[in-house]
């Protein structure tokens, strides 16, 4: 351990990270310097820097990185329509590289051998960070407390808080594991461990329950530009700023809440309810737009291709160079995803009304079921069935 002689520690504040820093301190014998993103989980970050320097840390870092996390993270998903077996919007999944990346990048500026984490052995978020790390400098040592220490319960970290004089206000459990973020909010745990459980109104933090949500419905509109959301009924907006406005407006209306079992990558399954309601609006909003500027082709392809780019982002593959290269082909297809989707939010439903595009590749003339003879020969169908059923027929035939 006569190696690390500096750590840089991803530090919340809360319970678990007070103590890893006090113990990293101890165990390793080291400096640590704390780093706290405020990645739009609306937390009390004030006096934050304070407690980390009181809790042993010699430098504490306070950043808000809302606008890189929607910039950098959020909308390159999205623009993939990236979403995990079907369902999940990733909340959780796309914070943690950004994280990582500026353990990394802040280790790298203080000259520390280490970055250490407060993820538990048996999640999802551990893989994700360490993975991160690997990608980006594999010279830093990785520091997971959880898979070290034997401190095996919350009592016992509030007995090392209380011998340490570290100041952790006494609260009551939470019923839950909860992450919080610009995007989402997550719970896990507790009475939701049971799948046949229905979990409780206290859970519809971000969003109304839809029995609350306003009887009449909401007419917005959202703007696109090259795959990404730029204006809310014609207001530009940064990345930052355009997510917490549709979660504001989509709260309001109940949309955006999901309760699934999901496969983790560790390889058991979790019970979580997730809440996403700006990016429920902007996933709805532009699927829409793709059908009406997305070659056939390319669309199918793409789709093809967005569970194994969800699953690289849940797994923890942001940095892969895999990852990296589909991102490419990705914003390579989203040139022309340019144009205005008009939505009514009503009872926890989000409903396309309307879309268009300057490079829209609808024809009317071909689509209409009124007089066409001069945009399409509908007799150059019958050749083009015998073509494709051929092998049908054949088939058949040898039957």
């Amino acid at each position: 351990m006569s190696d690390i002689k500096k750590v840089v520690l991803a530090y919340s504040g809360g319970l678990d990270t007070s103590v890893i820093l006090r113990w990293l301190i101890e165990a390793y014998d080291c400096e640590v310097v704390t780093l706290t993103a405020d990645l739009g989980q609306g937390e009390e970050l004030d006096g934050i820097e304070e407690k980390a320097l009181k809790t042993g840390a010699v430098k504490a870092y306070v950043e808000d990185l809302r606008e890189e996390f929607a910039r950098d993270y959020v909308f390159p998903a999205y623009r993939g329509g990236a979403i995990y077996e079907g369902r999940y919007l990733l909340g959780t999944s796309l914070a943690r590289p950004l994280i990582a990346k500026r353990l990394v990048e802040i280790a790298e500026l203080e000259g520390a051998q280490a970055v250490a984490h407060g993820a538990t052995g048996k999640g999802n978020d551990q893989v994700r960070f360490e993975l991160a790390v690997m990608g980006l400098n594999p010279e830093l040592k990785v520091i997971a407390p959880w898979r070290e220490w034997d401190l095996l319960s919350r009592s016992d970290l509030m007995d090392f808080a209380v011998q340490h004089g570290i100041n952790i206000p006494v609260t009551r459990r939470k019923p839950w594991s909860i992450d919080a973020n610009l995007l989402h909010m997550s719970f896990e745990g507790g009475e939701l461990e049971d799948p046949w459980t229905e979990a409780p109104r206290e859970c519809h933090r971000m969003t109304v329950p839809m029995e609350d949500a306003p009887d009449e419905a909401e007419i917005i509109t959202l703007d696109f530009e090259r795959g990404d959301p730029v204006a809310i009924n014609g207001v530009r907006h940064s990345p930052a700023s355009l997510v917490e406005a549709l979660n504001k407006v989509g709260g309001k209306h109940g949309v955006g809440r999901l309760d699934m079992v999901e496969n983790r990558c560790v390889g058991m399954k979790s019970r979580g309810v997730y809440v996403t309601p700006g990016g429920t609006i902007i996933h709805f909003a532009h699927r829409d737009l793709e059908g009406l500027t997305l070659d056939r082709e390319v669309m199918h392809l793409r789709d093809s291709l967005i569970p194994r780019y969800a699953e690289m982002i849940y797994n923890g593959f942001w940095f892969a160079p895999e990852r990296e290269c589909l991102q490419a082909l990705i914003d390579k297809s989203q040139e022309r995803v340019t144009g205005t989707v008009r939505l009514k939010l009503y009872k926890g439903h989000v409903i396309a009304l309307g879309r268009k595009s300057p490079y829209s590749l609808y024809s009317e003339s071909l689509a209409t079921f009124e007089d066409d003879k001069d945009a399409y020969d509908q007799s150059d169908a019958e050749g083009f069935i015998r073509l494709l059923g051929l092998r049908l027929k054949g088939r058949m035939r040898k039957e």
